[in-house]
């Protein structure tokens, strides 16, 4: 590719340069880019993130940590970070094998707005918000207002992500992720749950409850959350029916609606008695 197709900046504000000339798109992983292009090679007009060093990476600051739009799912499963983002640890590790894993981002993974994207049911328990900049400056958008449809944001033209922010508040508790499939591995989920509680002198005093891959975009389950808010966790507080208030799972070929009304179900109850 020529510098008309192809452009490798080092710095963001080169890269934002860029976007705003427009048709331009984002490469870093590749790996969802990749298997949807039918050709030998990418097409472009493509720019290429990578290289720019303030995209990646783990930082923590007064408000919480901050997530480089390139940071690679091997560096969040590498990285030093409490227990409350243990549930992205694990997502981090079911996202392809380790091949994907060290290639693949973690805003790759928001901006391909898959229903069944790992990395959205855990950002989802902490709060997390999308950090977007582009020729008019920035802006801060909720995860939950983020991804809109299936492969469908709020990107604008001449935008890009450039971090996740996980706020202070968030960080509290412990997290948990858990994925349901035909199998153990590699697999694309019929279903997929994320916690994140808090307890304090025995009773859950944060609760926030995730499920994915079981409906257009992915989803909290405010229902059971405030199932089991004030009272000693337990698990068996969440009921197929608050789950299914906030989900509108279709059949596919890796299950149909009614088996995915209960197999979350019973998934988010699993991944919430792990942590009680």
């Amino acid at each position: 590719m020529d510098s008309h197709s192809y452009q490798r900046p080092d710095s963001l504000q080169g890269a934002l340069d860029i976007l705003a000339t427009g048709g331009w798109q984002i490469a870093a992983g590749c790996t969802d880019l990749f298997p949807a292009t039918k050709r030998k090679q990418l097409e472009g007009p493509m720019l290429d993130i990578t290289s720019i060093a303030e995209l990646r990476g783990v930082t923590g600051g007064k408000d919480g940590l901050r997530i480089g739009a390139a940071t690679t799912w091997t560096d969040i499963i590498r990285a030093d970070l409490p227990p409350a983002m243990n549930g992205l640890k694990l997502a981090a590790r079911e996202v392809g094998a380790m091949q994907i894993q060290n290639r693949g981002t973690i805003a790759g993974n928001l901006c391909n707005a898959s229903p069944a994207a790992d990395g959205v049911p855990p950002l989802l328990t902490l709060d997390a918000q999308i950090e977007v900049r582009g020729a008019t400056g920035m802006r801060v958008v909720a995860l939950n207002t983020f991804v809109v449809g299936p492969r469908q944001t709020t990107l604008q033209s001449g935008e890009m992500v450039t971090a996740i922010l996980i706020p202070k508040a968030s960080l509290a508790g412990v997290g948990n992720f858990s994925k349901l499939g035909a199998r153990t591995y590699l697999i694309i989920s019929v279903a997929m749950t994320a916690a994140r509680i808090t307890v304090t002198d025995g009773l859950v005093t944060q609760a926030a409850l995730a499920i994915g891959s079981c409906g257009p975009v992915a989803t909290r389950v405010p229902l059971a959350e405030a199932a089991i808010l004030g009272k000693p966790p337990s698990a068996e507080l969440i009921t197929d029916d608050m789950v299914a208030a906030a989900i509108a799972p279709i059949d596919d070929v890796r299950a149909d609606a009614g088996y995915r009304h209960i197999s979350a179900a019973e998934l988010l109850r699993r991944t919430v008695a792990a942590l009680a």
